[in-house]
């Protein structure tokens, strides 16, 4: 987690404004310099304490790979449906929450992740888990059909059921595509 530093530079934000008024000019261009130095070392700090969303969504794809592909062979779930799954849900953001509240890399919704197991929806590992033996209970339930797997892991089970099929939304609709074309485009590359 990245720490908020905003009341630290506001702090010394304010400080500089106070010091301008009781500091000769030339003394001011000195400052001047040394603070953009301080800015430039505060801002690289940062950086190193939490490094930017980026990087931190490229470690996670490379760092939590070999744990994805344990975990889809684990739940028998094709490791590329996953990875898939998590660029259509989170964009591989672990920190990502929906406007419907769902959470971390696969989207879990809180009660799905409480049901699976899953303690804290933002911890990769965690989530990674949950998704994928949520993905696979779905593809059990739908004798494998994975399209409809799709559908109720983005619509819920219940609108599957109801629909006998892909329910008629478009938000689902255009997500079972979306998954089932990224997955077929890993598979060439």
């Amino acid at each position: 987690m990245k720490p908020d530093l905003s009341n630290l530079c506001r702090v010394v934000s304010r400080m500089q404004e106070i010091e301008a008024r009781f500091t000769p000019k030339n003394e001011r261009l000195q400052n001047k310099r040394r603070d953009r130095t301080f800015s430039e070392a505060l801002r690289k700090s940062e950086e190193d304490i939490a490094p930017s969303k980026e990087t931190v969504r490229r470690d996670h794809q490379e760092g939590f790979s070999r744990t994805l592909d344990g975990l889809a062979k684990r739940y028998a779930v094709d490791p590329n449906l996953v990875r898939s799954v998590i660029v259509a849900e989170s964009g591989g953001d672990p920190s990502a929450v929906s406007p419907k509240g769902a959470l971390g890399l696969m989207q879990l919704m809180p009660a799905t992740a409480s049901h699976l197991g899953v303690d804290d929806p933002f911890d990769p590992v965690q989530n990674l888990e949950g998704g994928i033996k949520y993905l696979a209970q779905l593809i059990d339930r739908y004798d494998g059909d994975v399209e409809k797997a799709l559908a109720a892991y983005n619509a819920g089970p219940g609108a599957v059921d109801r629909h006998g099929g892909i329910p008629p939304f478009r938000e689902t609709q255009a997500y079972v595509k979306k998954v089932l074309s990224l997955c077929a485009k890993s598979e060439v590359d």
